[in-house]
């Protein structure tokens, strides 16, 4: 089936997919793990555009954020760069509120935490009661590149601790990361990374979202059926092969669970803060999200898993407007679980 036939789909997703022609098939992807790196990251820097003007149209239109307070904080990363700091909090309220270190989605190659899609998010979990703090990292490829692993990694953990230790300040109770798709990705290594750093302490819970942790797209493992069964709704394997690359150029990291975080054990995980792992039922990375949550389970992580229906690749973010529900259904589940911390 095409995602315009898949009767599991909402119905509201679909039709704001239509717009743009998304609703379909892909076309063949123009780029796939066989080329040269150089095709690669042109590929990624010719994308990123596309994909920005995208996540505004999917805005567009809708009121601003209200009751929200927005600054900026340059700090230095551990390599000696600087990283720019989005933080937005209630107006009115002074805290100590739950603290929410942000990464954005993109694959760790391509987008930026400036887009506007980004911005309403961390804007919306400020209106909900929490301070948030989105990390411009530096990307594999695109206009914040060309860094691979482990640059923006350490740019999220040079984050983390800055946040963490400038809590009182920022009026903050509970330290929680979060992030989606390439950002669940980096939030579950940021975790893993902090625990293996000696502070694992600082973090007190994860929500990572749609996580783009196996790398088992060019050639799709059967371990992780959603790869065949939702493969072209949003996202397209043969692509995602190709921008995995940037990242990884040698490929030295291939199961390096820093890199990508589905090949941890137990040791990795064992005496990690609480987790919440959300899946989206259309996403062909579904699969290795919940297959992350097992193994939390096994080494002994209070986890939990939710799978957001209906949805593509990181629906209940993408679509404030077509579905609001959605949207604030998620919200709601990273508030209460801030809180519950």
């Amino acid at each position: 089936m095409e995602l315009r036939d898949d009767p599991r789909a909402d119905s509201r997703l679909v039709a704001a997919l239509a717009v743009f022609e998304m609703d379909g098939a892909p076309e063949p992807a123009v780029v796939t793990s066989d080329a040269p790196i150089e095709a690669k990251l042109a590929f990624c820097a010719e994308a990123e555009p596309g994909y920005e003007a995208l996540f505004v149209a999917l805005s567009e239109g809708l009121p601003p954020i209200e009751g929200v307070t927005d600054t900026t904080q340059t700090i230095t990363g551990v390599d000696g760069n600087d990283i720019v700091l989005y933080i937005h909090r209630p107006t009115e309220d002074t805290g100590p509120l739950p603290g929410v270190v942000h990464i954005h989605g993109g694959g760790m190659v391509i987008l930026e935490a400036a887009g506007p899609l980004y911005v309403r998010w961390r804007q919306s979990m400020a209106a909900s009661g929490m301070v948030v703090v989105g990390v411009e990292f530096r990307n594999g490829a695109g206009t914040l590149g060309n860094h691979p692993f482990p640059a923006g990694l350490n740019d999220c953990s040079s984050a983390l601790q800055w946040v963490h230790q400038n809590r009182g300040n920022l009026g903050i109770s509970k330290l929680m990361v979060s992030g989606e798709s390439g950002g669940g990705n980096l939030t579950l290594a940021t975790a893993m990374k902090a625990k293996q750093d000696g502070h694992g302490d600082i973090v007190d819970g994860v929500y990572a979202m749609c996580p783009y942790i196996s790398n088992a797209y060019a050639h799709k493992s059967p371990a992780l059926p959603s790869l065949y069964e939702n493969d072209g709704y949003f996202l397209d394997c043969a692509m995602m092969g190709a921008l995995t690359a940037p990242y990884d150029p040698e490929g030295a990291n291939a199961h390096n669970p820093l890199t990508w975080p589905y090949y941890a054990d137990t040791s990795d995980l064992e005496g990690l803060p609480p987790h919440v792992i959300s899946v989206n039922e259309l996403d062909p990375l579904r699969d290795e999200g919940l297959a992350y949550y097992r193994k939390l389970l096994g080494a002994g992580v209070s986890a939990v898993s939710r799978t957001v229906n209906g949805t593509t690749h990181a629906g209940d973010l993408m679509f404030p407007g077509a579905m609001p529900d959605v949207y604030a259904a998620t919200l709601r589940d990273i508030k209460g679980f801030a809180d519950a911390l």
